[in-house]
């Protein structure tokens, strides 16, 4: 079980006030390594510098879209085992069977909650302490 503290996370979204919620959320079940950025670019440009254990992204951003991030993170070889969760409003099945062919580990429809979060990051890293 690791320990939720232990998780690097980089939480990749557009909007500064979802980036607070979903910081705000992760604090709320003890993940406190935690860096930000605004748009799929940035976050490759940080997981190259400094490769995360998780990556909760939005799929609608500028620059570079979740899926766009997703599959550059699992083509580059540091950063390719890093854990990835999609957060975003689009629930279509189309967008979910792209980020499983792309190797998604989970996906989190917003509104969500802190516990619904937290079953998501335990259903890729196991039970949390």
């Amino acid at each position: 079980m690791p320990a939720a503290s232990a998780i690097q996370t980089l939480i990749v979204d557009d909007q500064l006030t979802m980036r607070s919620l979903i910081r705000a959320s992760l604090q709320q079940i003890g993940v406190v390594s935690l860096r930000e950025a605004n748009d799929g670019e940035e976050a490759l440009r940080a997981m190259i510098a400094q490769p995360a254990h998780l990556v909760i992204s939005d799929f609608n951003m500028p620059n570079l879209d979740g899926l766009g991030l997703l599959r550059a993170i699992r083509a580059h070889p540091p950063t390719s085992k890093a854990a990835f969760i999609m957060l975003t409003g689009r629930a279509d099945k189309e967008l979910v069977q792209r980020a499983v062919q792309f190797g998604v580990n989970n996906y989190l429809v917003k509104p969500f909650t802190a516990g619904q979060l937290k079953e998501k990051i335990e259903g890729v890293f196991g039970p949390l302490t």
